[in-house]
């Protein structure tokens, strides 16, 4: 709503436009006119609208056309009426000094109004004797506010399509349970948000029965159908209640012009650097009640037209076919739930706008009665706090897919989503994405994984840089396929701190010697780096998830340096051990704990002491006697001493190293 109102009264000389603004402040007729008022404010919290109110007198030698244009004009004479279509303001024309006269003049005005839809109203008034003079202003401040022009068209008598289609727009959302009509709850609801205060069943069922009086199909299964509402809306609007519809379309985001202000689409957001934007659980909670109000048939999967439905609420389609491809789908091509849920999620991390625009189109601000969409939003610390901290509480993880082209990437991509290799060919080339996201379980906890597959470049920009993990693929069965990989690295990864995980693709395929100076094992291993992963799409089930465990652990946990860093291991954290306790280990340092007790396990020394004792002691042919001879439970007591030995000495090792 505007913040403030500007009223204008023109008309010519001697027609009373400043008796009329003297008599509204002082509550008197003035015996003395002077030849303009000054402008006068009216504070908000004496307005019935509390909006200030600002009211001008004309006079042709201070006011030209285009400062009448920035204001809010008041028209006396319809003489001056040209001036309301140029700037197209609201009109009202008032009928001043009835005092002079026996009759009215309204039957002479009401087809002059029918003839300019810009008048909004006419008003019979006297300076003189008070009457209408407040009532005058109140229609003026009501016309800026409520507007008729917009909502409704007096020569078809019905509102304007803009009007029908945001009204519509607005009983979609309301209609929670996605059944055609407003059931009693539901109305209770719209009432509460729109103006505050439910309504008493009394009150609800007359309304019910004015609708049922006036239309057959307005009320079904006693509840208000979309046909229904438009009519109320109609009414109250035919009756000059029009603040009614306007409270309704800007508690719903709507402007003057009937278009969803950019306040209510994109609340201010602020996020810092290094900091990502995921849906919090109250978002999750909203999606998956518009997911159940659209799954009509209850497959956990949206249709073409389930989904179409859906969007119905929005100015465009926000969805091309590529999504299907970015998120899991059912046999059928259809959205899952799983995967409805995640597109809405890679929104939210590519482009917060995008997601807070889409949650306005939903309503989400209304049906969650919150205050603005950001609500819905987490901002997540900067990435050098949680790598201080040595802790995430981060949920979505972005990881950069690279690689010569050919060599895989799509098939990792879509591996993700659970397509084997005869699924995959099915997607049409105009179809693909560079996006793939879906769950992932890391001990226990659900994750998501983003998977970005970036082109095919000599020289990556700085965006692609930026990920939580990386995931070089090449192909097995391209001797060329390898040196691209180590090339990126050296020249983007090799000194970040950004975990990287070699893939070797095509797996399924033969093995061919890779054209570079050393093998891609080799390569790993110098680098401190995991050795490459084996993979392949071509199976008949679900291609294997291990390289995405893999893949969002070390996007979690880029701070346990022996497990994922290809840096030095000297200064290995304590935490590695309990790590390695859950992990299997990816490195080879022998520098962290979890190496050092493996090897020394593995050890041809503590190997040796261990057979001899079996020999010794466990391994002979214990009889009856000597079971009461002294001699063997000296033995017996002498390798168990050998061993807590060992033990202790490992203990000491393992204090040492931390």
């Amino acid at each position: 709503m505007k913040k403030d109102v500007r009223i204008l009264l023109v008309g010519e000389p001697r027609v009373g436009k400043t008796s009329l603004i003297m008599s509204l402040v002082s509550e008197e007729f003035p015996e003395e006119v002077p030849p303009r008022a000054e402008e006068i404010t009216i504070p908000a919290d004496v307005t019935p609208e509390r909006v200030p109110t600002h009211i001008v007198d004309y006079s042709g030698k201070d006011y030209t056309v285009y400062k009448i244009g920035l204001s809010i004009p008041l028209f006396l004479k319809l003489l001056t009426f040209s001036f309301g279509v140029v700037f197209r303001l609201p009109l009202i024309l008032v009928g001043n000094k009835s005092d002079l006269v026996e009759y009215s003049s309204m039957e002479t005005i009401l087809p002059i109004m029918n003839q300019y839809t810009e008048i909004e109203t006419c008003v019979e008034c006297s300076a003189k004797n008070l009457k209408n003079i407040s009532e005058l202003f109140y229609y003026a401040q009501k016309a800026v506010l409520h507007p008729t022009g917009p909502l409704y068209c007096p020569e078809e008598k019905e509102m304007k399509p803009a009007c029908i289609k945001a009204l519509t727009r607005i009983f979609r959302i309301s209609d929670q349970d996605n059944d055609g009509t407003l059931n009693d709850a539901e109305l209770n609801f719209f009432q509460r948000i729109c103006f505050n205060t439910p309504l008493a069943p009394q009150a609800l069922e007359d309304v019910k029965n004015v609708v049922r009086k006036n239309l057959s199909d307005g009320v079904a299964d006693n509840g208000l159908t979309l046909k229904g509402f438009l009519f109320l809306h109609t009414l109250f609007i035919q009756r000059g209640r029009h603040e009614t519809t306007w409270t309704v379309l800007r508690r719903f985001g709507y402007d003057d012009d009937l278009e969803l202000t950019p306040e209510y689409l994109f609340p201010l957001l602020k996020i810092p650097p290094d900091c990502t934007t995921e849906l919090n659980h109250h978002a999750y909670l909203f999606l998956q009640s518009i997911f159940d109000k659209h799954d009509l048939d209850r497959d956990c999967a949206l249709s073409p037209d389930e989904l179409k439905d859906l969007f119905k609420v929005f100015p465009y389609m926000p969805w091309g076919p590529d999504v299907n491809n970015t998120v899991c789908t059912n046999e059928r091509g259809w959205i899952t739930y799983q995967g409805f849920l995640s597109q809405w999620t890679l929104t939210t991390y590519l482009d917060v706008q995008r997601c807070l625009e889409y949650l306005g189109y939903l309503g989400y601000s209304i049906l969650a009665e919150q205050e603005s969409q950001a609500s819905a939003i987490t901002v997540t610390r900067d990435k050098k706090i949680d790598l201080q901290k040595k802790q995430t509480q981060r949920n979505v993880f972005r990881c950069n897919v690279i690689g010569m082209k050919g060599c895989g990437k799509s098939g990792v991509l879509q591996a993700l989503l659970g397509r084997n290799l005869i699924r995959q060919r099915q997607i049409r080339a105009e179809h693909k994405s560079y996006y793939a996201i879906n769950t992932v379980y890391v001990y226990g906890q659900e994750k998501y994984l983003l998977l970005h597959d970036v082109s095919d470049s000599e020289f990556l920009t700085d965006a692609e840089t930026i990920c939580d993990a990386v995931c070089l693929v090449y192909d097995v069965s391209n001797p060329k396929s390898f040196e691209y990989c180590a090339r990126i690295f050296k020249q983007h990864f090799m000194d970040s701190r950004i975990p990287c995980l070699v893939v070797a693709a095509k797996s399924d395929l033969h093995e061919v010697r890779q054209e570079y100076s050393i093998s891609p094992a080799e390569f790993c291993r110098k680098h401190k780096m995991p050795p490459p992963q084996a993979f392949t799409c071509n199976t008949v089930d679900v291609p294997s998830k291990d390289i995405f465990v893999k893949l969002t652990t070390m996007a979690m946990y880029p701070f346990q340096a022996c497990v994922f860093f290809r840096q030095d291991f000297n200064s290995c954290p304590s935490v590695c051990f309990r790590s390695h306790a859950r992990l299997r280990c990816m490195c080879a340092c022998n520098r962290c704990t979890f190496c050092i007790c493996q090897n020394f396990l593995n050890s041809d020394l503590l190997q040796s002491v261990k057979n001899k004792l079996f020999t010794a002691v466990l391994n002979r042919h214990v009889t009856q006697a000597d079971l009461k001879s002294s001699t063997f439970w000296l033995r017996a007591s002498f390798g168990a001493t050998v061993f807590a030995v060992l033990g202790f000495a490992m203990y000491k090792a393992l204090l040492k190293q931390r």
